[in-house]
């Protein structure tokens, strides 16, 4: 057995992949990943970019959108919802198979509707009737403004990733967010068995952030800690999401067919050279996690990856690690901020800039 199946069947973690591109469907490459034990898969405008001007594998969909006065903004999302669709049957069987656990593609609203609390709800909405699949999650924002969506859309019997969470007070708002909108459900009198959510908790790129403010302290106390804030945040963020899915709230709502929110490890290929390819994997694993991998780290993990538990064995360290960025004056809380307009600028950007692509592209075919 390969190691990434064991990674599920010992780790308890289900490895997903974060990347899609036409080519990988239409020449059966996706299919191949998922027998090699990749359980799902994510998407974002950022991969939709690289995929769309990365390639011809577009093309002649696209002109006959825009022979059909298709508008660029109206084709992008004909272009993506036909990856998602055709990724959505590779892993439908996943999906079967896991009794809904697994199998599930990931796809994002528009990332300009960020701080639009009505926008996305409405952006979330159109886009989960309109592709009207069970292993389909929208990914929304977890901004404030995104929040408030997370929960009505739980509430209506939507499965929801939820992305571009950095800090431990943000993630416990949307452990929050995910109960409470199962508990509407509940009170409105509908099932909530087939209701599933995972919350993506954003790790490499906390690291690139604080490594260089050590670097910047100098001192041995803080170049020791260079790589250890990530990891730490999240064995902190695991140990909340164990007792936030525990007690008797929780347990009124498994009896009624409730799963938990499981958290996503995102962004966990390494950036930094001097640390292990597999860094971000190995140091994440645990039951009822699920962690998505660029396709270089999918290899890398499959080639050479260790399958142990390790997400909660070192709790009391994390917390030790934890405390000491504080004492030396690294703002977690600021890192945090920083990260989260970071992210869902890249987004914009990636969006605005295929638009852009496509709008002047449009005009060679009409």
């Amino acid at each position: 057995m390969g190691l990434l199946h064991r990674l599920h069947s010992e780790g308890g973690q289900s490895p997903w992949l974060d990347n899609l591109r036409r080519g990988w469907i239409t020449s059966g490459q996706l299919a191949t990943m998922r027998d090699r034990g990749v359980r799902g898969l994510t998407s974002n405008p950022t991969i939709f970019q690289k995929a769309i001007q990365g390639s011809a594998d577009y093309d002649t969909q696209f002109i006959a959108l825009v022979r059909e006065d298709a508008s660029p903004h109206d084709a992008y999302w004909e272009l993506v919802l036909r990856d998602i669709d055709s990724a959505l049957d590779v892993f439908a069987p996943v999906y079967a198979d896991s009794g809904g656990t697994d199998g599930f593609v990931s796809v994002e609203v528009d990332p300009s509707l960020a701080d639009d609390a009505a926008g996305t709800l409405q952006a979330a909405r159109s886009l989960h009737e309109r592709i009207s699949r069970l292993n389909v999650m929208i990914k929304i924002p977890a901004t404030p403004a995104g929040l408030p969506a997370i929960r009505t859309m739980i509430a209506e019997g939507r499965s929801v990733n939820v992305t571009l969470i950095f800090s431990l007070e943000r993630y416990q708002n949307v452990m929050d967010a995910y109960i409470e909108g199962l508990e509407d459900r509940v009170a409105s009198g509908q099932s909530i068995a087939d209701v599933a959510s995972v919350a993506s908790f954003f790790i490499s790129r906390v690291d690139s952030e604080v490594d260089p403010r050590l670097e910047s302290l100098g001192t041995s106390e803080a170049l020791s800690l260079r790589g250890k804030a990530a990891i730490a945040q999240a064995v902190l963020a695991y140990e909340a999401f164990q007792s936030t899915f525990s007690g008797s709230r929780w347990e009124a709502l498994v009896s009624r067919g409730a799963k938990v929110q499981r958290p996503l490890w995102a962004s966990t290929s390494t950036k930094n050279p001097a640390y292990p390819d597999t860094l971000y994997v190995d140091q994440l694993i645990g039951p009822n996690s699920v962690n998505t991998l660029p396709d270089a780290t999918v290899d890398a993990f499959a080639d050479h990856g260790t399958v142990s538990r390790t997400i909660d064995i070192k709790v009391d360290q994390a917390h030790a690690e934890w405390q000491a960025l504080q004492m030396i004056g690294i703002d977690m809380e600021e890192v945090a901020q920083k990260l989260e307009q970071e992210g869902v600028a890249s987004f914009q950007k990636s969006f605005t800039e295929l638009i852009d692509a496509l709008t002047e592209k449009a005009q060679q075919f009409r």
